[in-house]
């Protein structure tokens, strides 16, 4: 892992080897990633990226394993897609100054056989302490894959007590504490694009345990339009997930049948955004 902060908190470890996505976060002094409270889906990949703070879903597949059309074998695509594990070439790194910046660039092999490129753009702004992930992924093989995207950003939900609640828009007025729906754990997807707003926000909080403090999220609602939340109290896990992501919660046969699983066709890009703070 790089450390990579301006001075100030949060302080973020990013992993080269797994497309440069999040592994640790430090908050008043706490790593807030999940570590090891997290369910085991037998891949070895998402067992990794699961421990840490973000990990990114995608590009050809989202969620669990399905079919890939048109072959016999009967293989799969892989759980959460083909990103997790392709190792990063970073390009720029600085975390000298007020702000800290990097750029890499990560090759990705994708499940059916064709190829993608993901150009990441991480930045940290000193003053505010916000958190800005851009990114690009290009088809950069000779036939089209399914535009899918999503970041999964986990926390230890072990940090939490009945005061932490998520807020936003796209949920019920005054939000909903931070353990919906049916213990030991629940997911649920929802639409969080609002007409003549580019950005959605999703807040969860006052963490007592991280001096009050709340996680606040934005997202690019033109190639994000949804938000899933996640949790998971099934021991040993113990995670709570804030994912924004581009397809609603469904089956990707359902998807297809519906024409809203829209294809990058060789040489056409896609470009993602993400922004957080802990206020």
């Amino acid at each position: 892992m790089k450390a990579f902060s301006t001075g100030r908190e949060p302080k973020l470890f990013l992993d080269p080897t797994s497309v440069l996505d999040i592994g640790g976060c430090i908050v008043e002094g706490i790593d807030i990633a999940p570590g090891r409270a997290i369910p085991d889906d037998g891949d070895p990949r998402i067992d990794h990226s699961l421990e840490g703070f973000l990990f990114t879903c995608g590009p050809d597949h989202i969620r669990h394993p399905d079919l890939i059309a048109g072959r016999a074998d009967g293989r799969t695509y892989p759980l959460h897609g083909s990103f997790s594990a392709h190792p990063a070439n970073i390009l720029f790194w600085d975390v000298q100054g007020d702000d800290a910046e990097c750029r890499a660039q990560v090759p990705v092999v994708l499940a059916d056989g064709g190829s993608a490129m993901l150009e990441r753009h991480w930045r940290i702004d000193g003053r505010s302490g916000e958190v800005s992930l851009d990114d690009q992924v290009t088809n950069t093989g000779s036939t089209p894959f399914a535009r899918v995207h999503m970041y999964h950003m986990n926390l230890g939900a072990w940090l939490f007590d009945e005061g932490v609640r998520l807020s936003g828009p796209m949920f019920e007025p005054g939000g909903l504490p931070w353990n919906f729906g049916e213990d030991p754990g629940s997911v649920f997807c929802v639409d969080a694009a609002r007409a003549g707003e580019d950005w959605a926000e999703v807040a969860l909080g006052p963490i007592a345990a991280l001096d009050n403090r709340t996680l606040k999220v934005r997202f690019r609602t033109d190639a994000l339009p949804y938000l899933q939340m996640w949790r998971n109290q099934k021991a040993p896990a113990h995670v709570l997930g804030i994912e924004p992501v581009s397809h609603r919660l469904a089956e990707r046969g359902e998807l297809e049948k519906n024409d809203e699983l829209k294809m990058l066709l060789p040489g056409e890009s896609a470009r993602y955004a993400l922004r957080f703070a802990f206020v």
